[in-house]
């Protein structure tokens, strides 16, 4: 329990930022998720679900709720993934 006005702020603060950025880091990895399953299911439809998803989390890592790196990791790998299922979806037909 705050003992001090501003130490109950900060309290009231912390609360209200960490309630936002849970639902932002939620959001997110929801998108990536999908973004993968959507890969794995169909590659070359896959392509509004992977925009949004990268998105997401460019926006999610510009809000400060992740950070600029794990954001980029991740849509590096979202890249990766959707680039190695088309190759392969193109070549075995």
């Amino acid at each position: 329990m705050a003992n001090h006005k501003s130490a109950a702020k900060r309290n009231r603060q912390t609360i209200k930022r960490t309630a936002r950025h849970k639902a932002n880091r939620s959001e997110a990895k929801t998108a990536a998720h999908k973004a993968f399953e959507a890969i794995k299911a169909n590659p070359k439809a896959a392509v509004g679900t992977l925009v949004e998803a990268i998105s997401t989390l460019a926006k999610t890592a510009s809000k400060g709720s992740i950070p600029k790196r794990r954001a980029s990791r991740k849509i590096s790998r979202l890249y990766k993934a959707a680039n190695k299922a088309t190759a392969g979806a193109s070549t075995s037909k």
